[in-house]
């Protein structure tokens, strides 16, 4: 690809409710990078949320289980952090292979009565990335 291309990804927001506890997660509106930018994807939710990639005609991907814990296979220009209910998943350097379905999952621990730990999704959020070279 040449320099002079340059990537617009827009963001889209899709909320899901949770139905067990009310929880909502929020994201800003759409944005824009050119390609080799930085662009962030923002998550507001009361637990530390799971991020997934999903590519166009392919399963979701496992990219950071919670804060801070990258998955194996996952590029070193995407990077999470935040904390409280801030949440981020940052990609640096964009590229035209990221372009993407980005999920954002808050989930809670249930602990059950034989003392087994399961997970409960409770909301789910989604963003689109749409890669557009000039």
């Amino acid at each position: 690809l040449s320099l002079l291309n340059s990537t617009l990804i827009k963001i889209f927001l899709q909320v899901i409710f949770g139905s067990s506890s009310g929880q909502l997660l929020t994201q800003s509106g759409a944005q824009s990078v050119v390609q080799g930018q930085t662009v962030s994807i923002k998550c507001k939710t009361s637990q530390s949320p799971t991020w997934y990639q999903q590519k166009d005609g392919e399963s979701p991907k496992l990219l950071f289980q919670y804060v801070g814990s990258r998955v194996s296979g996952t590029p070193t220009r995407f990077a999470d952090g935040g904390s409280n209910s801030d949440f981020t998943l940052s990609i640096s350097g964009v590229q035209a292979e990221d372009a993407a379905v980005y999920y954002c999952q808050s989930s809670i621990t249930v602990i059950q009565t034989d003392f087994n730990l399961v997970q409960k999704p409770l909301t789910l959020q989604t963003r689109s990335l749409t890669v557009n070279l000039n």
